[in-house]
């Protein structure tokens, strides 16, 4: 009977060993396609990222497009902007100018009546010179009064001899 018994456990044992097999085939199978589905999955997940990430870029390129167009369209605005208050102001700067030119200066009008005068100067300071009239004529003394350079050579006038010839300059 224990050989009966030892042939059973013997049975027993070949039985085990042989669903222990079975069961290590079936989980190294099953770990062949675990390993399969996840290298499947990987690659499902890399395309899938990728495709994403490739949409995105896409996305996000048109908006930084758009943003540098907006950009563009303000630049150009701002330097229109600044052209006009550039001409403004100088339009203003020149008008003011030819305004404080016209408050300033004399007129045509004045200027040839100012002109005339001069010219009737000018002539009267010359027939003054023709007749002797370059005398020496300075302030004097603390009083500051008027005098004159005198010739001390020449003899004197009057009946006193109290007036001497002017010296010319």
């Amino acid at each position: 009977m224990t050989e009966l018994h030892d042939d059973d456990q013997t049975l027993r044992m070949g039985l085990l060993m042989e669903a222990a097999q079975a069961q290590q085939r079936l989980a190294q199978s099953s770990l062949e396609r675990l390993d399969a589905n996840a290298r499947e999955l990987d690659a499902t997940v890399r395309d899938e990222v990728r495709r994403t990430l490739t949409e995105t870029v896409a996305g996000l390129t048109l908006e930084t497009e758009q943003a540098a167009d907006a950009l563009r369209r303000l630049r150009r605005i701002a330097d229109l902007r600044v052209l006009a208050w550039t001409v403004t102001v100088t339009l203003i700067s020149v008008a003011v100018a030819i305004g404080a030119m016209r408050w300033a200066l004399p007129s045509p009008g004045q200027i040839e009546s100012l002109r005339a005068r001069r010219a009737a100067l000018l002539a009267e300071i010359e027939r003054l010179r023709e007749h002797g009239a370059q005398i020496d004529l300075r302030r004097c003394g603390v009083r500051r009064r008027l005098c004159v350079r005198v010739d001390r050579r020449g003899p004197g006038y009057g009946a006193h001899g109290e007036y001497l010839p002017v010296e010319g300059k």
